[in-house]
């Protein structure tokens, strides 16, 4: 019996092994490509025959005038302006449903929790019309927007199953030291919401470092593109630019990485806990 599980576990680990290296071996190719010059790109070698930081350096120098340096700080404005956006607004959102009373509550919980269920291709025409409209087209205010009013549906369940989740001892404690509501949930109830706050600001930093679609239709100067926009411009109608596509892109996912990576334990506790708390 002890044979059987043993060899069981070793098939288990070989198969785990071959399905890793399996999925692994587009992104080794990526990595490895990107360091190959450009008469290698075709070949059928993993490994560069000649090491090159050529299409890195290139890559990096879009046009004579611009970077993707200037692309990361873009990027990084939009993005911190909607991390930050997030976290607060969808906290105070779930503290306004989780914890105080007021007319028609229900009501407009369910209203927010069936806009998850709405495509962003179909309201796309309407707020491009309006956004239009008060002349916030080509600014960053189109991309920060949705995040700084709520976050949107799914980060304000995510927080209001934990809100439920925090005995309603607290509050009143609070309100018999003098505490007024915004007190409550600024001394008591953020600070014990940790866990889908860093949640919630991975989530938020990854979709708009991503959002590729409303970047390309919100903004049209190349002064003002993000990441994603720049990498574009190494795309044109005669001619891909693989080896500094294949660097740039790259190096754009690397600060997405730095933050999953560091804070994995806390986005994982968020997402595994949202379904237990209420």
């Amino acid at each position: 019996m002890k044979n059987n599980k043993t060899t069981k576990k070793i098939f288990d680990h070989v198969g785990l092994i071959l399905l890793s290296a399996l999925m692994i071996f587009p992104v080794l190719w990526w990595v490895f490509a990107s360091f190959k010059p450009s008469g290698e790109l075709t070949s059928t070698n993993l490994l560069p025959v000649r090491w090159t930081l050529e299409n890195y350096i290139k890559g990096w120098h879009v046009t004579q005038d611009l970077t993707f340096g200037r692309f990361f700080l873009n990027t990084l404005l939009i993005v911190l302006t909607n991390v930050v956006g997030a976290v607060f607004t969808s906290s105070l959102a779930a503290y306004g449903f989780g914890r105080l009373n007021f007319k028609f509550k229900n009501f407009w919980f369910a209203v927010v929790m069936m806009t998850l269920m709405l495509p962003s291709q179909v309201t796309v025409v309407s707020q491009y019309i309006m956004y239009s409209k008060m002349g916030l087209v080509n600014t960053y205010l189109p991309l920060n927007l949705p995040y700084c009013l709520g976050g949107g549906a799914f980060f304000i369940f995510l927080m209001v199953q934990f809100v439920r989740g925090i005995p309603k001892e607290l509050d009143e404690s609070a309100k018999i030291d003098g505490s007024t509501t915004f007190q409550i949930y600024a001394r008591i109830i953020l600070p014990l919401l940790k866990a889908p706050l860093t949640t919630v600001a991975i989530y938020a930093f990854t979709w708009s470092w991503d959002d590729f679609y409303s970047q390309i239709l919100y903004i049209s100067t190349p002064a003002k593109y993000t990441v994603g926009l720049g990498l574009r411009m190494l795309i044109d109608a005669w001619e891909i630019q693989w080896g500094k596509l294949l660097a740039m892109s790259l190096v754009s996912i690397i600060p997405a990485l730095i933050l999953f990576f560091t804070r994995q334990k806390d986005f994982v506790e968020g997402v595994a806990t949202s379904g237990l708390k209420g």
